[in-house]
């Protein structure tokens, strides 16, 4: 078994780490880590996305085919009874799937021992931090963004536990691909273990962080954009066109040569 951590390092909503270690609620975070349970929660969980409109007719139910297609003898071929059959092309088909429910229920008992556990086995990875406040005015995509990046978990899934219902960070997140925010209570198994990293709420685990002074981290520069095709072919044109003309001059530049001329007309002497 990994071993038991009971604090987190604790950081701003702007991303500027804390001096304090916050202790995590032991009630929850004890240490227990159990894989069934978890593998239980986690596949019920699935099952209960699915919606089992999955649908196909047997031959009773296919249009058409109530009429013997041949007689009965003299024929030379098998006896048949209907081309609804479900060796004839555009016949009914046997044992196929039909709408049904794929619901599993687990205990509630089970259920939160099973979140208990994908908590501790992200704690016992150090994947737990705290944020003390996501006080967000307006949605800001960027402020997020810029968070992930100061604790350097960009590149990972990152799971985000607020205090309550907070539509403004739910909204600031709704964008970011490998991100997803909804409230402490509705969290579920499934959802601790999809992720790498979980930011959780200092209000929703009952601690309580006093606002330090910080200042916001620098906007991220922007990348310099490629310049457009269109310009680089009119580039091309354009030179293009310069070498042909300066062809031409010096074409006619030789043509109004004394030498060429004397020469012609030595050759019309000549003649």
């Amino acid at each position: 078994m990994p071993d038991h951590n009971n604090t987190a390092s604790a950081f701003t909503a702007l991303g500027t780490a804390r001096t304090e270690k916050v202790p995590l609620p032991e009630a929850t975070f004890d240490g227990v880590i159990n894989m069934p349970v978890m593998h239980q929660a986690v596949k019920a969980f699935m099952a209960n996305q699915r919606q089992g409109n999955a649908s196909t007719k047997i031959r009773k139910y296919v249009v058409g085919g109530n009429q013997k297609p041949w007689k009965q003898k003299g024929t030379g071929r098998a006896r048949q009874g209907s081309t609804r059959a479900p060796h004839f092309v555009g016949g009914g088909t046997v044992f196929g799937p039909t709408p049904r429910a794929y619901d599993e229920y687990v205990p509630r008992q089970v259920r939160a021992l099973a979140k208990k556990s994908a908590f501790n086995a992200r704690a016992s990875e150090d994947a737990i931090f705290v944020i003390d406040a996501f006080s967000y005015d307006a949605p800001k995509t960027s402020a997020l963004v810029g968070l992930m990046d100061r604790l350097g978990v960009s590149d990972k899934k990152v799971l985000v536990l607020t205090d309550g219902v907070k539509p403004n960070v739910f909204l600031s997140g709704r964008n970011i691909p490998n991100l997803h925010v909804m409230p402490y209570s509705d969290s579920s198994t499934y959802h601790i273990l999809w992720s790498d990293v979980v930011l959780v709420e200092a209000g929703a685990i009952g601690a309580t962080l006093a606002p330090i002074a910080e200042e916001a981290p620098a906007p991220r520069a922007k990348a310099v954009k490629a310049k457009p095709a269109a310009d680089t072919a009119a580039k091309k044109t354009a030179k293009k066109a310069a070498k042909k003309s300066a062809a031409k001059e010096t074409k006619a530049a030789a043509k109004k040569s004394p030498a060429k001329k004397a020469a012609k007309k030595s050759s019309r002497k000549e003649k």
